[in-house]
């Protein structure tokens, strides 16, 4: 079989990912110094799918820190996602591989990881999300930021009409709304179509992330 070609573990994964609707960033707690609890609290409440996102780490750093969120996600049944690095993602054996829009293009990217790995892909418009929904070799993308995030500082946030024309096309290809998303507004993200987000600091700077967590889950269960 072609190592780039789906394989089984990605069969596998794919199927994990379909039913995934809670999906966190997260950086490595460094301030906090509370990374393993961490982890098991989020994991442990519903987040189904995690990534370590901190700019900056040399490679042998994020390899180390992603050994431990390998070890939670193994504990609770989660998916593991790297960001932007497909050699850091062959090298971890992650779940997922995230790209961004300026990062490798995803036949790139498959040439490092091979067929294993789920990749998925970032997108700011509509052209952009019309295209990742059916780009060969993506397994799922993210349209956003929906409203403006410090995480993204300078991007244009398209708001909730950009998750309205994306369910409107009716893909078949698991989404994720992105940007801003908390539980103050996450009626107003359900509502324009999307079920499935991408949650940073409503999670990461609750006082209580686990119950956070949780609460995202109970609103987003099918």
């Amino acid at each position: 079989m072609s190592r780039h070609l789906p394989t089984e573990r990605a069969v596998a994964l794919r199927a994990r990912l379909s039913r995934a609707r809670l999906y966190l960033c997260t950086d490595a707690r460094e301030r906090q110094g509370d990374l393993p609890a961490f982890l098991d609290a989020v994991l442990g409440n519903g987040v189904d799918l995690i990534q370590l996102r901190q700019k900056g780490l040399e490679a042998r750093q994020e390899m180390a820190y992603l050994e431990i969120f390998r070890a939670a996600c193994e504990r609770h049944g989660a998916l593991l996602a790297v960001n932007d690095r497909a050699d850091v993602a062959h090298a971890v054996r992650a779940d997922v591989l995230h790209l961004g829009q300026d990062d490798l293009p995803v036949p790139a990217a498959r040439e490092i990881t091979g067929g294993d790995i789920l990749i998925g892909r970032s997108t700011h418009s509509g052209e952009q999300a019309s295209e990742a929904a059916t780009e060969p070799g993506a397994d799922y993308f993210c349209a956003g930021p929906v409203w403006p995030t410090p995480t993204k500082p300078g991007r244009a946030a398209p708001g909730p009409k950009l998750l309205e024309y994306v369910a409107a096309q009716r893909v078949a290809r698991p989404w994720f709304a992105i940007g801003g998303i908390d539980l103050g507004n996450l009626d107003e993200v359900l509502a324009a179509g999307a079920s499935r987000v991408v949650v940073v600091r409503a999670i990461t700077d609750a006082d209580d992330p686990g119950a956070a967590a949780a609460e995202f889950a109970r609103r987003l269960a099918p």
